[in-house]
């Protein structure tokens, strides 16, 4: 059963859709456009270019991540220092 991968031209958001031989038009499941196109799957192609996109993409995830964890952790740090300067008070 053929897996294609996706790309909306409207909302930019990629998906993966199961497409048989009688399927309708596929249509992007966040916002319904149906003005969509079909990407090359990353098991069927690679490349030195596609290794080094999806590393950027890893590492952009990771600093985004920690920098989300970061500002979580200042967060609370400032709640429990504006909490015990309450309780002195």
């Amino acid at each position: 059963m053929p897996i294609y991968d996706y790309r909306c031209r409207h909302c930019a958001g990629e998906f993966e859709l199961l497409v048989l031989k009688n399927s309708p038009v596929p249509a992007c499941p966040s916002c319904q456009s149906q003005d969509i196109e079909q990407l090359l799957s990353g098991f069927a192609v690679s490349s030195d270019a596609i290794t080094k996109q999806r590393v950027k993409a890893a590492r952009h995830q990771s600093l985004t991540s920690k920098g989300a964890r970061d500002e979580k952790v200042a967060q609370q740090e400032y709640y429990k220092k504006e909490h015990e300067e309450h309780r002195q008070s």
